[in-house]
Parts: structure tokens; C-alpha cells; sequence
């Protein structure tokens, strides 16, 4: 079983909480998109950010990776932007255990922020597709890792 860590520098146990998931099954771009737009905001406004994106209300801005992404409407200072919700679900799953973490530490949750926000590359799963010949094509999987740490403020 591998031991996983944090990329998360100065972490206090006193006043934060983190919580991550390992090995989703994710797009790898949608999840730094999504890790992005959610840090910095407070735990109840990440939450309904993301259910509004699971609900196709507003986009996530795709800042790195835009290339042939639509403009939307409801973004507001930038243009390209998904509606990753595939991602948006697995994140709100990382969320709520972060609230169950924090819950049991005892920390308000009125006043938590999300301070750390990072999705990582994990495994490819590996198959191959049979093609005309004999020959066969890759089609590689990448899974990702999450992780989320709030801080009471």
C-alpha cells in the first residue's frame, strides 16, 4: 500500500483540516481547473460554486488549458470556461470529508477557508485497442490525485 503525503507547507493541526482522494477517475486538466477556481473561497461558497457547476449554472474558467473551449457567459474576467461536473462531484465528495474532519476537530465551520487546493497526476491505467492488421493502439487512462485543507479564519 503506498503512503501518500500532502503537498501542503505549514500545516497547523490546530486550526486546519485537510482531506484528499486518491486515484480518481478524473480528468486531470478539469481537476487543476476546478482546484483553482475553489481555493481562497470560504467552505460553504466552494460548496455551492460547485453545485452550481454540477447543475450547469456557472462555468469553471479554464485558464491553462483553453484551447478550442467555448467562451461563457457567466464568467466573469475571463472567457473560456467547462462544466467539468464529472470532476465537480469527485471534489464535493473531497469536501465533505473535509467538513467531517472538521467537524471532529472541533473547528467552526462558519469560518473555514479553503487554503490549499492541488490535484497531482496519478497511475495510468494502461489497456490497449485492437486495430485492423494485428496491430493494437494504446489508450492510457491518467487518474488524479486530489487534495483540499482549510484553515479557520
Amino acid at each position: 500500500m503506498p503512503r501518500f503525503g500532502y503537498a501542503l507547507s505549514q500545516y497547523d493541526p490546530i486550526v486546519s483540516v485537510r482531506a484528499s482522494g486518491r486515484e480518481l477517475n478524473v480528468s486531470p486538466k478539469a481537476a487543476r481547473e476546478v482546484c483553482t477556481a475553489v481555493k481562497d473561497m470560504k467552505v460553504s461558497a466552494a460548496r455551492a460554486f460547485l453545485e452550481k457547476v454540477i447543475n450547469l449554472k456557472i462555468a469553471v474558467a479554464f485558464r491553462r488549458y483553453n484551447k478550442k473551449v467555448a467562451h461563457r457567459s457567466s464568467l466573469n474576467g475571463f472567457h473560456a470556461g467547462r462544466f467539468p461536473r464529472k470532476t465537480a462531484m469527485k471534489v464535493l465528495e473531497v469536501m465533505d470529508n473535509l467538513e467531517a474532519n472538521a467537524e471532529f476537530k472541533g473547528l467552526d465551520l462558519d469560518r473555514l477557508f479553503i487554503s490549499h487546493a492541488a490535484s497531482h497526476r496519478g497511475m495510468k491505467m494502461k489497456r490497449y485497442v485492437p486495430r485492423a492488421f494485428g496491430r493494437s493502439s494504446p489508450s492510457f487512462r491518467t487518474l488524479v490525485h486530489i487534495e483540499l485543507a482549510a484553515r479557520e479564519r
